[in-house]
């Protein structure tokens, strides 16, 4: 019986999310759609860009530190 309760609550729960995307969907259009998947791409890959940099940045401090590296070395990268 159990069972059959949380089943009946996942389909429940399953309509409701894809009457609501469809609903959001409809509302955006396929240009919107294509524009709002676009910002999120661009605001990805400018996170991954800052994370990049951020990395590089702690690499550069930890040689530095290590004496793996001179300054002047790593300033000529």
């Amino acid at each position: 019986m159990k069972r059959m309760i949380w089943m009946a609550a996942g389909v429940a729960i399953g309509v409701l999310a894809v009457r609501k995307l469809s609903q959001t969907r409809d509302a955006l259009g396929p240009a919107g759609l294509n524009r709002a998947l676009g910002q999120v791409a661009d605001s990805v890959a400018t996170f991954a860009d800052a994370v990049r940099d951020g990395m590089r940045e702690r690499e550069t401090d930890l040689r530095l530190a290590l004496g793996i590296d001179s300054a002047d070395d790593v300033r000529t990268r």
